[in-house]
């Protein structure tokens, strides 16, 4: 019965890389062929190649699937001309911003790479902390949720709704903590892939070692030969970030078990870039792949969601700046298209995300999805994200009197009581259920902000601060 089952899936494996080699142009195929002999050289050769574990981060996104179907596709190559082919480990870090879309096309996408059942596979995602086997159909836990809630939320308070400080600094941090936990777990791996181009990860290691530099944790050995440390110092940093930023103590920094040598980086990014629009669309709908509507055109799921970052613009037009929701639609849409003009996608796909704001109807249909999805996904509704563009607690509740007068103007007289209950006064009951009600935080975390300064007084040397001016993206604009 092994036999026969093992003959019934080398047919399947034969099958799916016929597949996947009709869909690759002829100048994609001499890629793959690179990719192979590149592999090959990392192994220490095809005798070697056996014993050889390659981790490949995937988010799920366009240009990520369409990498991991060129690694599955030098695996099933090699597999089928030798005895042995390299193990290939795929981890996905979970998150708020994640649509459910994203996590259908991760599983869709695994199963056309016929991938579940592979024992030369391993497919896991990080969730709450910990590495798991990978499951579609588990939704994020409540700890998480409510860890990622409660990090949106102070950020904000903080730096006055700045969406990228809101969504990205976790993430930025948390994805370190994919690779230091990927590449450790259950003997480790032999090569951490990169398949993000080179302009794009230089950014990104280059706000990594800012970071870290001014932290004090920056250590001077090279990335690709050391990558663990570069990943270890981003660890001590996160800790940092939860102490200082969020007001909480964060979990000792575990070291890393002890692996069978230390991982190096392989970039392939210049082998498995998406080249001709028809050809590795053909690709994707091979794979299962759809396109999120939240996702505002782009090809991954990035740090947060699109869609609800460019409702907070909306937001913050609308009611701290009093003019009209669309016109902070419009000034976001322009960073949002040069944005996209530095990417590889296609005009036409770039036309057709910015049109879907356009026009009143559509703009409060996607107006209506934002707030839907954000209250689905962390707990917040419209007035509380409000109140979080206001930034009415920090800095002694210096903001508290014109935020009410704004949004609350029935409140305004009892400002005084609102004032003693931030300062750990005794305050009715009704008073404070109207504070964690507005805010969606309970009043010890509105007290905490109260004594807090805001990320713009806090000064240059705050950590806030520190990770927006290094912010690629932000650097970029």
């Amino acid at each position: 019965m092994s036999t026969l089952h093992d003959q019934a899936m080398s047919y399947i494996y034969q099958q799916v890389l016929h597949r996947l080699l009709e869909q690759l142009s002829q100048g994609q195929r001499a890629s793959l062929q690179l990719l192979i002999q590149r592999l090959l050289v990392a192994a220490g050769g095809l005798d070697q190649i056996g014993d050889f574990k390659v981790m490949l981060a995937y988010g799920g996104g366009k240009d990520s699937s369409f990498a991991l179907a060129c690694l599955r596709a030098a695996q099933l190559s090699i597999a089928a001309r030798a005895s042995a082919t390299f193990e290939l480990r795929v981890v996905t870090a979970r998150h708020l911003g994640m649509s459910s879309v994203t996590i259908g096309n991760i599983e869709r996408t695994y199963s056309a790479l016929v991938m579940h059942d592979d024992s030369r596979v391993e497919l896991l995602v990080l969730e709450d902390g910990c590495l798991q086997p990978f499951d579609a159909r588990q939704a994020l836990s409540a700890r998480q949720q409510q860890a990622e809630r409660y990090d949106t939320l102070v950020t904000g308070h903080l730096t006055a709704g700045q969406v990228r400080p809101m969504f990205c600094n976790r993430f930025y941090l948390g994805l370190a903590d994919l690779y230091r936990q990927g590449m450790s777990w259950q003997g480790g791996v032999d090569a951490l892939i990169s398949a993000d181009s080179l302009p794009e990860r230089k950014r990104y290691l280059a706000w990594g070692r800012r970071m870290m530099r001014e932290a004090g944790v920056a250590s001077t050995r090279p990335i690709s030969a050391y990558p663990g440390v570069f990943l270890q110092g981003l660890g001590q940093l996160r800790r940092q970030y939860v102490s200082e930023v969020l007001g909480r103590s964060d979990a000792p920094l575990r070291p890393l078990p002890g692996l069978r040598r230390a991982p190096r980086l392989l970039d392939i990014a210049d082998l498995v870039q998406p080249t001709g629009y028809s050809r590795s669309a053909q690709l994707l709908d091979l794979l299962g792949y759809r396109n999120d509507e939240l996702a505002l055109g782009f090809t991954h799921s990035a740090c947060a969601n699109p869609l609800l970052m460019t409702h907070l613009c909306g937001l913050r037009a609308q009611f701290v700046q009093g003019r009209e929701y669309a016109d902070g639609i419009h000034e976001h849409l322009q960073h949002v298209r040069a944005q996209m003009r530095r990417t590889s996608m296609p005009p036409i796909l770039q036309a057709q995300a910015v049109e879907a704001w356009q026009g009143s109807e559509r703009l409060a249909q996607r107006r209506a999805l934002a707030d839907g999805f954000a209250q689905q996904a962390y707990g917040v509704n419209e007035s509380q994200w409000v109140c979080l563009l206001f930034a009415p607690f920090v800095e002694q509740g210096r903001g508290l009197e014109g935020f009410l007068a704004c949004c609350h103007p029935g409140m305004q007289m009892a400002a005084p009581f609102l004032h003693s209950a931030l300062q750990g006064l005794p305050a009715a009951q009704p008073l404070v259920q109207w504070l964690e009600e507005v805010s969606g935080l309970p009043l010890a975390t509105l007290q905490m902000l109260y004594q807090r300064d805001s990320e713009a007084r806090a000064g240059a040397l705050s950590l806030l601060a520190r990770a927006r001016d290094s912010d690629p993206e932000r650097v970029r604009r």
